[in-house]
């Protein structure tokens, strides 16, 4: 099949693609403490924390083509808990950006050591490759 370079539905791709691709890396405008913010609640608790099927969507540095999933974050709390939803915000920062699936695992994990200095942190993620 031919595609019409005159169709109406190729006028504005190139700026709709520049749009799209400062979306889908978005992570690198971010970093951890402006992420979690004022979340830090320092609390007498030890047991683990886990927030599970955390939705993602990332772009394979390689290929640039799409990867997405769900990431599964705990950790054992050593007198600081994050609240729930920063850690879904630190896995988009990092998922927002050229990645791989085993990067993302380690700097979510790094990024948790960094923000709360807990006992333990776990990380899985998930993932279906388009490439």
């Amino acid at each position: 099949a031919v595609v019409s370079t005159q169709s109406t539905g190729l006028r504005e791709p190139p700026a709709r693609a520049a749009k799209s691709i400062l979306f889908l890396t978005k992570g690198y405008e971010e970093n951890v403490d402006l992420v979690v913010k004022n979340a830090r609640f320092d609390e007498d608790y030890n047991e683990m924390v886990t927030v599970r099927d955390i939705e993602f969507y990332s772009l394979c540095e390689h290929h640039l083509i799409p990867f997405y999933g769900k990431i599964h974050i705990g950790y054992i709390p050593t007198g600081q808990v994050l609240g729930l939803s920063k850690l879904a915000r630190i896995a988009e920062m990092f998922t927002r950006r050229l990645q791989n699936q085993e990067r993302i695992t380690k700097q979510i994990a790094n990024a948790m050591i960094d923000a709360i200095k807990p006992s333990g942190v776990g990380v899985v993620v998930e993932a279906t490759h388009m490439c």
